[in-house]
């Protein structure tokens, strides 16, 4: 299958790049055997426009789209996060492909307003749209053109590609390991603090982007989880079902044990003895300090949580998925995250 698939690439990054699910989703895609053009609308509008100013360049990517799906051809559209690309060019894409099937991923969290508003707005003219909550949460998407899929965040061989679960601790300088740069819509550092003053003294408990230490990208946060034992996988806000942030993927497919919130209820999902869930801030402590002391149960959890993540939370599957209910052909897999729903997206 011929795949166009629309998303930010990071190109003026220049190495120093988030972990990218979007990058993830196109490595799945060509592992399965499609021929994959990728569209940087952000990277495009950039360059094409007067003195790289990127809001100036917006109608041009518009059309260089365009222009990319007459040479290209697709018979499936992927358009990510690329809000410079409008839905009107969506419809004239449709127009001059009648046999392309239209999607939309979006991996960013509904308490977010703006989100909600921009699937409202993608799912008006695209044929599906796959999100990163759980499909109970997304009821408030029916009943537009599109239908509605959860998407996990997986893990791609290639970028998850350490195994501390098989590392000692005397190998791993960092016991505790919490990654953030966002303050928007969340109070995690306020209990983050706290903790803070009662492992400090017993652990080495790094917090990249908050407290006073800078943010990690690139290769130096791909260090700091090659050196990391344990993770706090802590979302901006808690209690969405089957919502995490890509944070969940990055320590599972590294063999880093991690700790998340039980009211995403993810037990639902992965089995029993991987995450680590807590409920309360003194079971949160009680298990870190419960972990830290018995490296062989740290160990096999991290173990058996890896394994679960690169056999079944893989981008090979993900990407396999996405092709098949984007275009409505039969589930080749039992995808474990898809285990509710009907072919269609309706639940079961």
């Amino acid at each position: 299958m011929r795949v166009l698939h629309v998303a930010y690439q990071q190109l003026k990054r220049y190495g120093h790049t988030r972990v990218s699910w979007a990058q993830k989703l196109t490595f799945g895609l060509i592992k399965n055997d499609h021929l994959v053009q990728t569209f940087s609308d952000r990277d495009v509008a950039a360059f094409e426009a007067p003195f790289g100013i990127r809001d100036l360049g917006k109608k041009k990517a518009n059309r260089r789209l365009l222009e990319t799906v007459e040479a290209f051809e697709p018979d499936l559209l992927i358009a990510g996060h690329c809000d410079l690309i409008t839905n009107e060019t969506l419809e004239a894409v449709r127009a001059m492909a009648p046999n392309c099937a239209i999607i939309h991923c979006n991996n960013d969290p509904l308490f977010v307003p703006s989100n909600v508003e921009r699937i409202k707005y993608r799912a008006k003219v695209t044929d599906a749209v796959f999100i990163s909550t759980g499909r109970r949460e997304l009821t408030q998407f029916e009943g537009s053109r599109a239908r509605v899929y959860h998407m996990p965040n997986p893990v791609e061989p290639s970028v998850e590609c350490f195994d501390n679960s098989a590392i000692a601790t005397a190998d791993l300088p960092i016991d505790l390991i919490f990654c953030s740069n966002s303050q928007n819509f969340t109070k995690r550092l306020e209990m983050i603090a706290r903790m803070k003053e009662q492992l400090d003294p017993i652990m080495d408990f790094k917090t990249f982007g908050s407290f006073n230490e800078p943010p990690v990208w690139g290769r130096d946060y791909d260090r700091a989880l090659q050196a990391s034992k344990m993770g706090l996988n802590f979302n901006r806000q808690e209690g969405v079902d089957w919502y995490s942030s890509a944070r969940m993927a990055q320590l599972a497919g590294n063999g880093i044990l991690q700790f998340t919130h039980a009211s995403g209820r993810f037990d639902e999902l992965l089995p029993a003895e991987t995450l680590v869930y807590f409920q309360e801030e003194a079971d949160l402590i009680a298990s870190i300090r419960e972990f830290h002391a018995d490296d062989a149960k740290r160990q096999a959890w991290a173990k058996a949580t890896r394994e679960f993540f690169h056999q079944e939370i893989n981008s090979t599957l993900y990407a396999q998925y996405i092709v098949e209910a984007g275009t409505q052909a039969a589930f080749s897999h039992p995808y474990c995250w898809a285990q509710d729903i009907n072919l269609d997206g309706t639940l079961k």
